[in-house]
């Protein structure tokens, strides 16, 4: 939360003394803001508040006694939860909801904040059209029973042959909800949607941006009640569903016949499909999918989804002490990937970036996790659209690091190298005389002399430089590089 800004405002229909604050919360947050705008959580209208989330936790029902699968909820920093109204922006800045009549309250450790939403702006966006409020979905369906299924990977022949079976089963109307989640979600829908000539009839698709909870089960249930809640009578998951509001129906089981059509497991003798592994084997390669698999069509938004590896972008995130060898080695990996590799290479040198990027900021804590936090950024930017960034801070707290290993993973690869180089070597090539001015009390929050360091634990890679020459290290970083697939091959010289 600490990257979300919370900044005044002036609202020309509130009193002069109302105090209106913009913010903008984490995209899990965002997420449970549309839908509750969509209606697509009934009966909650915002966000709960203390009793409420209390009693979801414990007993997974809303104080009345209504089944509810997770608590659905707004943390916010100490300062945003005094004002009269919040208005909740997205990630560009632009207006989604506002928040009035707020309740603020604590679970112990984090602020949150309660109360009904309203509205901040007309829906924006093609991903956005194509999402009308769950009413309006639920008054577009036909009558009779409706098959549900939300959807958070690409359907291929056996899948699609599977949501055929069922619906001609129950006769029933087909309900596709992709699962807007993860970094490309314009690309699932796109998949979703090359699949619709190989669904019944007629099958609805409506996009949903629900977010994935970390409880597994809670996640499952949150899923049926969205699904109930855009109109589906059944539902159509492998999961066993506490507290479904709806009933489940489980996929049967479906085999390849010689003639390579997928049918009914006992009808005939066959074969089983691609696994999960070894779909994602053929991903990672860039190998083709077999036409008994998929469509050329699901194929290739798979392909987008899923790029090759080699073809995927990546960051390698160097972190140690001042003097250490990290901005050496950035410069020299970043010179052998831009003479041997395809991809655009970034370099985001903790000296340059404190003079560019990140300029104004000082050496507290707090100003070194937003530092580190905004190189990440940055670089998971550099990562989603296919390029290589490496970055050479200090990067001192774990939770930084953390922070930004969570957000480059979601689009591509990440290296976390811990140059590990001793103190006292870092000290004895103090060319800035750095080390000097913090053991004499110049510097009182000098990394490794007046400010801790958190030596990292999961590193992928460890280098002492004072034991190492610089193309050895250089070519360690670039043969794991290799070995998790993200670069090819060349000669080192």
């Amino acid at each position: 939360m600490s990257a979300n800004r919370a900044e005044p405002e002036c609202s020309d229909d509130l009193a002069e003394d109302v105090t209106v604050l913009g913010w903008v919360p984490e995209p899990a947050e965002l997420s449970d803001v549309e839908l509750l705008l969509d209606g697509a959580f009934p009966p909650l209208g915002g966000f709960l508040d203390a009793a409420e989330a209390e009693s979801v936790r414990t007993r997974r029902r809303l104080s009345d006694g209504t089944p509810w699968p997770a608590p659905i909820t707004l943390p916010v920093p100490a300062e945003v939860a005094t004002a009269d109204e919040i208005e909740l922006r997205d990630a560009e800045g632009a207006p989604v909801a506002l928040l009035r009549n707020i309740a603020p309250w604590s679970d112990g450790t984090t602020c949150h904040v309660s109360g009904p939403l309203r509205p901040a702006a007309a829906p924006g966006g093609a991903l956005r059209r194509m999402r009308p409020p769950a009413a309006e979905v639920r008054a577009g369906l036909p009558a009779g029973p409706v098959l549900g299924l939300v959807a958070d990977e690409p359907l291929h022949h056996r899948e699609l042959a599977q949501v055929r079976e069922l619906a001609a089963e129950l006769d029933a109307h087909v309900l596709l909800l992709p699962r807007m989640t993860g970094p490309r979600p314009e690309i699932l829908v796109q998949a979703l949607l090359a699949a619709r000539p190989h669904l019944p009839a007629g099958t609805t698709i409506v996009p949903v941006p629900l977010a994935r909870r970390a409880d597994p089960d809670g996640d499952a249930a949150l899923a049926a009640q969205v699904a109930a809640a855009y109109g589906a009578t059944h539902l159509i998951t492998e999961r066993q569903v506490d507290g479904c509001p709806i009933p489940v129906v489980e996929p049967p089981e479906m085999l390849r016949d010689s003639e390579d059509r997928w049918t009914r497991a006992g009808i005939g003798p066959g074969s089983g499909g691609l696994s999960t592994a070894e779909l994602r084997a053929r991903l990672d390669d860039g190998a083709p999918l077999p036409s008994w698999f998929t469509t050329p069509e699901i194929a290739e938004q798979q392909r987008r989804l899923h790029p090759p590896l080699n073809r995927r972008g990546f960051t390698v995130l160097f972190t140690g002490l001042s003097g250490a060898g990290k901005s050496t080695l950035a410069r020299a990996l970043r010179d052998e990937l831009s003479q041997h590799d395809h991809r655009a290479v970034t370099l985001l040198d903790g000296d340059v970036v404190r003079r560019t990027l990140c300029e104004g900021l000082g050496f507290s804590a707090a100003d070194r996790s937003r530092n580190v936090r905004r190189i990440g950024f940055v670089a998971s930017e550099v990562t989603r659209h296919g390029g290589a960034a490496i970055c050479a801070p200090i990067a001192p707290y774990e939770d930084d690091r953390d922070a930004v290993r969570r957000m480059v993973a979601e689009c591509g690869g990440f290296v976390l190298v811990y140059v590990a180089t001793p103190l006292g070597e870092c000290e004895r090539r103090d060319r800035k005389g750095l080390y000097r001015k913090a053991r004499a009390g110049a510097l009182p929050e000098f990394t490794g002399v007046s400010a801790p360091y958190e030596a990292p634990a999961d590193a992928d890679l460890v280098l002492d430089t004072s034991g190492l020459s610089q193309d050895e290290a250089v070519g360690r970083v670039v043969a794991l590089l290799r070995e998790r697939g993200w670069v090819g091959s060349w000669t080192w010289e």
